[in-house]
């Protein structure tokens, strides 16, 4: 936990500053402590801050280059994107892509209280600079939260405490959130999501492909249940029919990838974020918790 926050048995973690953040404990109440919901992105009640905040380059993810901090041509007055049915066909395939796992409603709401960068011109770069920080902390907390449902004991209760650490984390004020070292507190939790992992995975031993080059690779039909694919490139792989299921797939890029009739289902640490850059169909089986990308739409 990051050292200006102390936690007591109760869950109750207390800032050096006296303010408290009271979150159920997951591995005594069986319970959510973080409903998923607060991890799934609502436009509505954000400011654009993706819109704004990030940077892109002219390429086949976006028409055109906009610097960080810079509103993009497509941002509408109230904050709502002007061409949003028709993102791909105009050239912004890499907007359609991006999830910010809820981090722009937090930092919209609850950061600066619904005060928006247009409101107050004077916190635009502050703000600009919180929010990627609160979107790798709110990637963190989506993990934990698989992390906690697919484990027990000792194990479960890490997971449940490294959550709660990580949420009181996401209400610090502007400026203490951008003095968190997410890069430490990222391998703390890490180590507890390898060993989810393995857990997970040990009745399925594969030879591990974490880290693989497998960029254009033909994997139409493998078994690759239960498969270490951690980081792995399978950028415009062939994974048709493939049996995915526990396999471990956090941070591997599946731009492109081939997933049509694939088995994801159980799949580890999968993310909208990678689902949207694939190619799926409607047989592709997906886990419940994420939202199957509109263009999946027929068998193929």
């Amino acid at each position: 936990m990051d050292d200006r926050w102390s936690q007591s048995p109760d869950g109750t973690v207390t800032g050096r500053d006296g303010r408290a953040v009271i979150l159920a404990r997951v591995a005594d109440t069986g319970s959510d402590a973080l409903p998923r919901a607060n991890l799934l992105a609502d436009c509505s009640r954000c400011f654009g801050l993706c819109c704004v905040a990030l940077p892109f380059t002219a390429s086949a993810d976006f028409a055109v280059t906009k610097a960080a901090g810079e509103p993009c041509r497509n941002l509408a007055a109230d904050s709502g994107c002007r061409i949003h049915s028709s993102l791909r066909q105009r050239g912004f395939a890499g907007c359609t892509v991006y999830d910010c796992f809820g981090a722009g409603q937090q930092v919209a709401q609850v950061t600066y209280a619904g005060r928006s960068w247009r409101d107050d011109p004077g916190s635009a770069a502050q703000m600009f600079a919180v929010f990627p920080v609160v979107r790798q902390l709110h990637e963190l907390l989506w993990y934990l939260q698989e992390a906690i449902e697919k484990s027990a004991g000792e194990l479960r209760v890490r997971a449940a405490d490294l959550q709660t650490a990580t949420a009181a984390l996401t209400g610090l004020p502007a400026p203490e959130l951008l003095e968190v070292d997410v890069a430490t507190h990222r391998d703390r939790v890490n180590q507890v999501l390898l060993e989810v992992s393995t857990l997970v995975r040990a009745d399925r031993p594969q030879k591990s492909r974490r880290g693989a080059d497998l960029v254009g690779a033909r994997l139409r039909g493998a078994d690759l249940r239960g498969a270490n694919l951690r980081g792995a490139y399978l950028i415009g792989a062939d994974l048709r029919s493939a049996d995915l299921r526990e396999a471990d797939l956090i941070g591997a890029d599946l731009r492109g990838a081939d997933l049509r009739r694939a088995d994801l289902s159980t799949a580890l640490f999968l993310t909208q974020f990678q689902l949207n850059a694939a190619h799926g169909d409607a047989v592709t089986a997906i886990p419940a918790v994420l939202t199957r990308p509109g263009d999946w739409t027929s068998p193929q």
